[in-house]
């Protein structure tokens, strides 16, 4: 039977798989990059790699990425995912607006925790129920906004996707987005073994000096208040702490100091607010340990950033971190100083403790690659591929 006998007979020709048309939401890359930020990124190099390759998972796939009109100069950083610049704008108004006009169509995939509430042809990728599980840290304005969009995008998206079975249990409870229409894919840290490493760290504490390492956002869940806690317990520190990162107070509100009142701190807690990738991947790789005190995560990727780069981790015992992490860190509680206290000089001071959480470390991130993550996206996506 020939193609117009096919319609004759009222039978509807399959597409051909060329036809699989995939709009990914680009915002993110015009601005500062962040945890969600890099997922997006590597998750687009991921998938631009799998077309290369032509695999199987991204099968007939025509994939371009969307950015502002504003945005149109950037150099296009993937080779097979096309980059196109539409709608004038930029940042929220552009994703509501302009965005959806932009992608009729196709399938739009948004990667960083919203999406265009007139759209129903999307899948979006929320990471957490932060907002609402641990609103002080945000600003009202923020807070609302989640709390408008995060069920409205869960009713109408084709998929949510989110990065642990925590967040997916979150998403739920928070937003009364039905289990069912959730799907997980993981995260992974290594990207940062395609990064420079810095010769030299300004600010670094004297190099025959072990350090420990703390990273993030200065903002209230990410309790950098306990490492402050626990390093005034400590006497004689045979270690300094190296603290990097800061806060941005248009999402976070006004960030809470992690010194005292009087911003009082052991001589040896050194702050060098925000560094460089390179000088982040330097960072990892000398660090006796790194810790992460948080209270709330819908993932935690730092943890398995410094585990890809061979450093040792003391990590808060939240349900999303043990997910990702497993056995390969130590686990302290996020209200108790004495014991992060005394991990602290633990790790600092044994070698062989150190040399086997690498080696653990090195086994959990194996099995974590942004390759792992962009085919099971690309699984959770394809049926509404059309």
């Amino acid at each position: 039977m020939n193609a117009r006998e096919t319609l004759a007979a009222g039978v509807q020709p399959m597409k051909s798989p060329a036809t699989r048309s995939l709009v990914i939401n680009g915002r993110f890359l015009g601005r500062r990059a962040t945890g969600v930020d890099r997922f997006a990124f590597e998750t687009v190099r991921a998938l631009d790699a799998l077309i290369e390759a032509r695999d199987p998972a991204v099968a007939g796939v025509a994939a371009e990425i969307v950015v502002p009109a504003a945005l149109g100069a950037l150099a296009n950083p993937f080779a097979h995912v096309r980059m196109r610049a539409s709608g004038k704008g930029g940042g929220f108004r552009w994703e509501q607006l302009a965005l959806p006009r932009a992608a009729a169509g196709s399938l739009l995939l948004n990667l960083c925790n919203s999406g265009p509430l007139l759209y129903g042809s999307q899948v979006t990728v929320l990471h957490d129920a932060a907002p609402a599980r641990v609103p002080e840290s945000y600003s009202r304005e923020f807070v609302a906004w989640y709390r408008l969009m995060a069920p409205r995008i869960g009713r109408i998206a084709r998929r949510v996707i989110t990065v642990s079975e925590f967040s997916r249990r979150e998403l739920y409870e928070a937003y009364r987005i039905p289990l069912d229409k959730i799907g997980v894919v993981s995260e992974s840290g290594e990207h940062m073994l395609r990064m420079r490493e810095a010769a030299d760290v300004s600010g670094v504490p004297c190099p025959d000096r072990p350090y420990v390492l703390a990273v993030g956002s200065l903002n209230r869940h990410k309790n950098f208040r306990l490492i402050a806690d626990a390093a005034r317990l400590i006497r004689d520190a045979q270690f300094d702490i190296v603290v990097v990162g800061g806060g941005d107070p248009r999402v976070y509100g006004d960030p809470r100091v992690y010194g005292d009142a009087h911003g009082v701190l052991p001589a040896f807690v050194k702050h060098l607010g925000y560094v460089s990738d390179e000088d982040l991947v330097s960072l990892y790789r000398r660090a006796a340990c790194f810790v992460y005190p948080s209270r709330y995560e819908g993932f935690g990727l730092p943890p398995v950033e410094a585990l890809a780069l061979g450093c040792p981790v003391i990590a808060s015992r939240l349900p999303s971190v043990v997910e990702a992490c497993a056995d390969a860190v130590l686990y302290t509680s996020p209200d108790d100083p004495a014991q992060l206290a005394r991990l602290l000089e633990r790790v600092t001071a044994d070698d062989t403790l150190r040399a086997s959480l690498r080696e653990r470390g090195r086994e959990r991130t194996a099995a974590l690659t942004w390759r792992a993550t962009a085919v099971r996206l690309m699984e959770e996506i394809s049926p509404w591929l059309m």
